[in-house]
């Protein structure tokens, strides 16, 4: 059972990484072509949720036995990166 609960948190950070770095890319290129002060913020809020997400999926792998609980975390982030991601792309 945990070697699953592992693969599949494993396979659900990878999602959020994914999809915080798709966010990031996409605020850095409407960043860039208008230069606006308010996109520019965005794009650096994006870039410090895509490196938090990063430091919390290797401290989930270093930490104890993954559980429930840490799955039930990932998916939100899912979810408002999904989100997030739909109306930049718009």
């Amino acid at each position: 059972m945990n070697e699953l609960l592992n693969a599949v948190l494993m396979i659900l950070q990878m999602v959020v990484f994914a999809l915080s770095l798709g966010l990031t890319l996409i605020s850095f290129q409407s960043y860039n072509q208008t230069g606006s002060k308010r996109l520019e913020s965005a794009f650096i809020g994006f870039a410090f949720l895509s490196m938090g997400v990063g430091l919390t999926t290797i401290n989930s792998q270093l930490s104890s036995t993954p559980s429930l609980l840490f799955i039930a975390e990932t998916v939100p982030f899912i979810v408002g990166f999904g989100m997030l991601y739909l109306s930049l792309y718009r």
